[in-house]
């Protein structure tokens, strides 16, 4: 077992073709079993081998549908000492094979690396095989050698930014795993091709390597800090990942060449998966029991007054908070306006069923928020048609003892990817939204049906429910 996990895990034992074949496919059949599983239990969802095989990230996230959200980020973290084996036992087997080891981060690029495992899988070894070289380790220019290596990091960084989200404009799996990867990766080699430095120093300064260019983005007003918060969870552990990478072929290869090839394929999976990816129809729903009977909650859904400010920390920092809600006319074709503190989302009506039902359309939309930083105004590209609100709907249903439930509903599409990671924060907030505007309805027409204007309690009976994914074109269940 030691033997096995050294294989695994390790940086230093070559691997043979017969290793590869092996461990690949064991290992891809435990991830699929239990994959399926969870899939099966918690989302009453088939997935099967083609699914587990299929390059679309778009198609795992439907597989996720009515599964808790918590989900997709458990299946995010098993899922990393899955890359962690892959990629290391792939540059071990691509040196052994005679090749760069840097060539074994194809591995990481969607069909492509079920070509490459095949071929690793037939290729004999080599004569000179994996064999780390024995270097002595030195501090001397520490600080200057782990600079330069943070330098050269920081432009591959740049240079996929402005690939990725300014030219093909795709926010994917590409730019928040592969580069801050291959940043990594290539500041742990720099560091270590003149003197061998220590693992956990390259671990380390792959992980610097994001922080810095994190760090970058908010003094150069390209960022704000809450989109870089909600990336770091998903960059850090790559970037420490790429880390133990550059260090490993650092230690093995004196060709530094390999690494340019390395970081020319981001822009190319990036600009596959900008093609491929499509982003599903989300649908979120809250619902809260209201102690006043239909007829008295529907005035104060078609349209409120100023709601009270915001008691949570999170609409303090920028996310776009609900602040009053006007409609224009009446029935269908009447408009409703409901103003958040970032702007107005246009809502004409589509049904209008007097103590039952309000569904309307989404026209047009602000930003999902103000980003917080100390410059005047700093607005980054996914701030604009990212995330999309197609309709929403409030449905009243009719208690006994002349209560009322009231659910809201939205629609949305995010477009961007891994989506099981960013649409937990995206409903996260969605359902602080709902519960924002159902409280205070609850609270208004609570306060009629009493028969007065006086105080009353802030009452918290919201229920949340799972969130349901469905592809765009397809009708919603009732």
């Amino acid at each position: 077992m030691i033997s096995i996990l050294q294989l695994w895990f390790g940086v230093t034992r070559p691997v043979g073709r017969t290793a590869y074949a092996l461990s690949g496919l064991g290992l891809m059949a435990l991830k699929y079993a239990v994959e399926a599983l969870v899939i099966w239990s918690l989302a009453s969802a088939a997935y099967w081998p083609w699914h587990f095989l299929n390059p679309l990230v778009s198609l795992r996230t439907q597989m996720l549908q009515g599964a808790p959200p918590w989900v997709g980020w458990a299946l995010v973290a098993w899922s990393l000492p899955f890359v962690w084996i892959a990629l290391s036992m792939s540059v071990r087997r691509a040196a052994d094979a005679g090749n760069s080891p840097w060539l074994g981060l194809l591995v990481l690029v969607p069909v492509v690396n079920l070509l490459f495992m095949l071929a690793m899988c037939l290729v004999p070894r080599a004569g000179r095989g994996w064999t780390p070289r024995a270097r002595a380790a030195s501090d001397e220019a520490l600080a200057r050698s782990a600079a330069l290596a943070l330098g050269i990091s920081l432009m591959v960084g740049a240079a996929m930014l402005l690939i990725s989200v300014y030219l093909l404009e795709s926010y994917g799996a590409a730019l928040f795993f592969g580069t801050p990867l291959v940043m990594g990766a290539v500041a742990a080699y720099r560091h270590n091709r003149e003197f061998s430095r220590s693992y956990p120093a390259s671990v380390g300064l792959g992980m610097g390597a994001v922080l810095v260019a994190g760090t970058a983005l908010l003094l150069f007003a390209l960022e704000g800090v809450i989109c870089v918060a909600m990336a770091l969870p998903l960059m850090l552990p790559m970037g420490a990942l790429g880390g133990a990478i550059g260090k490993a072929i650092a230690d093995a290869s004196a060709d530094p060449r390999g690494w340019v090839a390395a970081v020319a394929l981001l822009p190319l999976v990036s600009l596959v998966e900008g093609r491929w990816n499509s982003a599903p129809e989300h649908v979120v729903r809250t619902a809260v029991e209201i102690d006043a009977p239909p007829q008295i909650v529907w005035r104060h859904v078609v349209g409120f007054p100023e709601l009270p400010p915001p008691r949570q920390w999170y609409f303090r920092t920028g996310i776009a908070c609900p602040e009053r809600a006007e409609i224009f006319g009446q029935g269908v074709g009447a408009v409703r306006h409901c103003v958040f503190t970032t702007g107005t989302f246009v809502e004409p009506i589509t049904a209008w069923e007097p103590g039952r039902r309000l569904a309307f359309d989404v026209t047009s939309q602000p930003a999902p928020l103000f980003e917080l930083t100390p410059y005047r105004h700093v607005h980054p590209p996914h701030l604009d048609g990212y995330l999309r609100s197609h309709r929403g709907e409030f449905r009243l249903v009719a208690l006994p003892d002349g209560r009322t439930r009231l659910e809201g509903r939205t629609w949305y599409q995010f477009d961007m990817f891994p989506q099981a990671y960013w649409t937990l924060w995206s409903q996260t907030f969605i359902h602080a939204i709902h519960r924002r505007v159902l409280e205070h309805v609850q609270q208004l027409a609570e306060r009629d049906a009493r028969g007065t204007a006086g105080p009353h309690p802030w009452r918290r009976k919201v229920k949340i429910e799972p969130a349901e994914v469905r592809q765009r074109g397809r009708p919603a269940d009732a």
